[in-house]
């Protein structure tokens, strides 16, 4: 069938859009990649006069929704998308977190801070995009296609005079939609992308509505991959407990108050358990994730681009015959630990005495652990995190000499707890790497 020429000055989603979704038929492209004015139809009969009624019938309705098409997309041009903005307050986002204006007011200033973390983004340009995001959700075009929310917007914002970071942050925020759809790569896309799933999350787990089994009817889940994919496909070093704290200040700044518990760990705990899902495919086993998630400082690792280095260290060095064994090794000092601190009552996390070490086995592990203490911390500040792995695998064999050779539970009380602080030690060394009673097998 043939598309009346007249129509072909929209643009071409509307038109693809129109075809493809409303009317199933096939849209055309000419040889160079451009749309042809033609469209392809099946039809399950045999006609008489070839099909030419049948095409001639689709033609007349396809005709009818492009006018309408058409119409919208000359009405809609002829209102500015900021001054669109003021009409989204009476379009509800949901019962307890407002309308969809009230969301803008709280992605803006999250984007702009977003933009701080993320390389060569403009704190205004993402403000402007922010603001203007959802502003196509006003126009006769979406409301006709609401599958082309954020693309008209970025067609109106160009049309506007709007800068272009800011009209392809528009089009490219509710990005990405699932595993098959591109990831934002653009700076403002990315902050605005970002600020707009954030806040769903936190406002979302600041009432207490959060996944429950095979039930997310907010799509929580799909948001939370969305952000982790957004900053590991573009390698921001972005303080993802900061961010959902800024997300959750905003929140309460319009009076949504918290559930009980609702807070940056928890949904951090959220994040963690999409991690998990998304590196599964990688070959990356969830204890693993579990174990580095913990690391980091106070509140645990939140940087994912580092936790992903964190993540690739551990592997490397379990995978290997030292690190294997000195697992086993930990697991021994750790499960001795927790039988003596519960029967005694107390933690034994204190310093060693190098006066009360009696046999030469556990002088050696005393001065090797200090060796690689330093040496791991070294290399973590370098975030060097498979050098820090290579220098707790020296430990292998002073540690299996000390267990061969060193008894820890001694009638002697003082000599007992120091070796247990010894134990302690060596737990405490293989912890600066990632939280290894985390790990499984």
């Amino acid at each position: 069938g043939r598309i009346d020429a007249a129509f072909m000055d929209v643009p071409r989603e509307v038109l693809t859009t129109a075809m493809r979704a409303h009317q199933k038929y096939f849209s055309l492209q000419t040889s160079d990649g451009a749309l042809a004015p033609r469209f392809l139809l099946v039809a399950n009969l045999l006609a008489a006069d070839g099909g030419r009624q049948i095409v001639a019938g689709n033609e007349r309705v396809l005709r009818a929704r492009l006018s309408d098409a058409k119409f919208f997309w000359d009405q809609d041009r002829q209102v500015r998308l900021d001054a669109r903005v003021p009409a989204l307050a009476d379009m509800v986002f949901h019962a307890k977190l407002g309308s969809l204006a009230a969301k803008v007011a709280r992605i803006e200033p999250l984007a702009a801070w977003l933009a701080a973390h993320i390389p060569g983004a403009d704190p205004a340009l993402c403000r402007r995009a922010a603001h203007l995001a959802k502003a196509d959700l006003t126009t006769g075009m979406v409301g006709e296609f609401p599958e082309l929310q954020g693309v008209m917007g970025r067609y109106y914002a160009r049309h506007d005079g709007e800068a272009p970071a800011v009209a392809e942050a528009i089009a490219q925020h509710y990005s990405p939609l699932g595993p098959s759809d591109a990831c934002p790569r653009e700076a403002v896309a990315v902050a605005v992308a970002l600020a707009d799933k954030l806040d769903t999350l936190a406002g979302f787990f600041a009432m207490g509505e959060k996944p429950t089994g095979s039930k997310d009817p907010f799509g929580l889940r799909r948001a939370a991959l969305g952000v982790i994919r957004l900053i590991l496909e573009n390698g921001l070093r972005l303080p993802l407990a900061a961010a959902i704290a800024q997300a959750l200040i905003l929140h309460g700044e319009q009076g949504h108050g918290a559930a009980a518990g609702a807070g940056p760990a928890e949904l951090l705990d959220f994040f963690a358990d999409r991690l998990k899902v998304h590196l599964r495919e990688q070959g990356l086993r969830h204890d693993l994730v579990t174990a580095v998630f913990g690391q980091g400082g106070e509140g645990g690792e939140d940087d994912l681009v580092r936790l992903l280095a964190r993540l690739a260290a551990l592997k490397g060095f379990l995978e290997s015959e030292d690190g294997a064994n000195l697992l086993t090794a930990y697991r021994r000092a750790a499960n001795i630990l927790r039988i003596e601190e519960r029967k005694d009552g107390i933690r034994y996390d204190g310093t060693p005495d190098p006066a009360r070490l009696v046999q030469d086995e556990e002088k050696l592990l005393l001065q090797r652990l200090d060796e690689v203490a330093a040496l791991a911390d070294q290399a973590l500040g370098l975030e060097e995190f498979a050098v820090a792995a290579l220098a707790l695998a020296r430990l292998r064999t002073t540690v299996d000499g000390f267990f061969d050779q060193v008894t820890v539970n001694v009638a002697d009380a003082a000599l007992r707890a120091n070796r247990l602080h010894l134990l302690a030690r060596i737990r405490g060394a293989l912890d600066r790497v990632a939280d290894f009673s985390k790990i499984e097998g």
